[in-house]
């Protein structure tokens, strides 16, 4: 997701000088402040490209602006004009009185620093994965040595969000990218044009594995909806705005995850492996799966909810 991006952001807000009197042109900083405050006392929620009030302020106040909120610090100091204030309260009042992400009132995300085009046919971009291919597709790398990836396949893919980023991690690669929702590949149809990737992003219409025949690959990432049945009825207003689909994994939430765990081993290459998200369904993997050798890996910000699997087991 854009967590580690516009997080970054937001550390000049964080740090800015007391708001000046709002009979003085308010900084950028200023602004963020005010927006985050508003956020928080109207208790929205947030997890949809944003980690928290700030974070989200500083992605509002930096699109009114003009620039990508991971360099919203180079203007912290910067006035706003009371026409810039007014676009951002207004932008404000309607996430707070519709609940509706973000990322689905600008029709764009931020996702490890790069721009993505979102509408509600697909869920906002959230994923660990991003952060998981920068820092463990290294040269030394005990996963999987980026110089040997040919072939990725991203499952579920939504946005294109991640097959894009894998575009980029592994230039040599061809990557071939698989929804369910023809609306969804229409969204990363029109993402992986946006970044000049349509020679090598190939996008495939199917439940999971199906189009693919008998492709063999060195990568799979999947972020397959992984949320269980109470996880489902108790979603928050913001998420209901988010294609049920992308969310639902079934009465204990690794209904689709069993399906790629059980089928991956068809469409891998050896010495290749599988990096999925399961969010907080760890325990129900572990229990169905009691012999297989599931490697945990952290992010910034998740422990246990994205694992590695070598083809091999």
């Amino acid at each position: 997701m854009a967590k580690k991006a516009v997080k970054r952001a937001t550390t000049p807000a964080r740090r800015a000088r007391a708001t000046k009197p709002d009979s003085l042109s308010p900084t950028v900083a200023d602004v963020v402040q005010r927006v985050a405050r508003r956020l928080q006392r109207a208790r929205v929620v947030f997890a949809h490209g944003t980690t928290d009030a700030v974070a989200e302020a500083a992605f509002i106040v930096g699109e009114i602006f003009g620039i990508d909120p991971d360099r919203i610090y180079q203007v912290a100091e910067t006035d706003l004009t009371a026409a810039q204030v007014a676009q951002v309260q207004a932008l404000v009042n309607q996430r707070i009185a519709t609940r509706k992400p973000t990322a689905y009132l600008l029709n764009k995300i931020y996702m490890r620093g790069e721009l993505f085009y979102i509408d509600d046919r697909v869920i906002v971009p959230r994923s660990y994965l991003g952060e998981l291919l920068d820092a463990h597709f290294v040269d030394s790398s005990p996963l999987v040595n980026p110089a040997r990836v040919t072939r990725v396949l991203d499952l579920c893919t939504g946005s294109g969000c991640l097959a894009i980023l894998a575009a980029y991690k592994f230039p040599h690669a061809s990557i071939d990218a698989v929804d369910l929702s023809a609306g969804a590949l229409s969204v990363a149809r029109r993402n992986v044009n946006d970044h000049g990737l349509a020679g090598s992003i190939s996008l495939y219409h199917g439940d999971l594995f199906a189009p693919l025949s008998d492709s063999e690959y060195d990568l799979i990432i999947a972020n397959p909806p992984y949320v269980d049945a109470e996880g489902m009825a108790n979603l928050p207003d913001e998420c209901r705005y988010e294609p049920a689909m992308a969310f639902d994994g079934g009465t204990d939430g690794i209904a689709i995850i069993r399906r790629i765990i059980d089928d991956a081993p068809r469409f891998l290459k050896p010495g290749g492996g599988l990096l999925c998200e399961v969010g907080r369904c760890k325990p129900a993997l572990e229990q169905a799966y009691p012999r297989t050798p599931f490697l945990w890996l952290d992010t910034e910000e998740s422990e246990g909810e994205v694992f590695w699997l070598a083809a091999a087991d």
